[in-house]
């Protein structure tokens, strides 16, 4: 009968001190600060650091390019229809994105003559892993020459693209919506 007893103690004391200890590191992690934002020196300081980087001398020389002057001019020719939310008129030139992009599913649209990259993100694979979400799946239909209305809440480039990159937050195509971003959950 005793050991009986000891059998069933000894597992309850085990468990019992895991989670004891399991506690006392949950508490000490929760008493470190957590990390105050950058006041505007601090900023400053901390590009002009990364300036000083190779990869920093590389993006400031990508700016003054012929490269990097064509997209920050690619950039302001949609700014109004970025900052208000309005319609641009795009063309599908491309179904693929440029060589080695690593923006998730997009295409390349020309709009009011330059060209842009149009990136919506990663596809999100199902529940089961061999079925992906359907939510770029109307975007799949898209065929090079499509004329479409694109809204887009930001504009981005990269030194590693010649192209700015749009965000698909809304499109739509002969009068139709074919994708719009849901909103965040639980965030701003």
């Amino acid at each position: 009968m005793k050991k009986v007893i000891y059998a069933l103690i000894l597992p309850l004391v085990v468990v019992s001190g895991i989670v004891f200890a399991n506690r006392e590191i949950k508490n000490e992690t929760s008493k470190k600060p957590s990390p105050k934002p950058l006041s505007a020196e601090e900023s400053k300081a901390e590009l002009k650091k990364w300036e000083a980087t190779p990869a920093g001398i590389m993006y400031k020389n990508w700016e003054g390019s012929p490269a990097g002057i064509k997209v920050y001019a690619a950039e302001a020719k949609i700014w109004g229809h970025i900052k208000d939310y309005t319609n641009m008129e795009g063309v599908v030139t491309s179904l693929s994105l440029p060589p080695g992009s690593r923006l998730g599913f997009g295409v390349m649209v020309r709009i009011n003559g330059d060209d842009y990259i149009l990136a919506f993100g990663a596809e999100k694979a199902d529940k089961n892993f061999l079925n992906f979400d359907n939510e770029f799946e109307q975007l799949h239909s898209l065929k090079v020459n499509d004329k479409i209305i694109i809204k887009s809440h930001g504009v981005s480039h990269a030194s590693k693209y010649s192209y700015p990159i749009v965000a698909g937050d809304y499109v739509e195509r002969n009068g139709k919506i074919i994708y719009k971003r849901a909103p965040h959950k639980g965030g701003c």
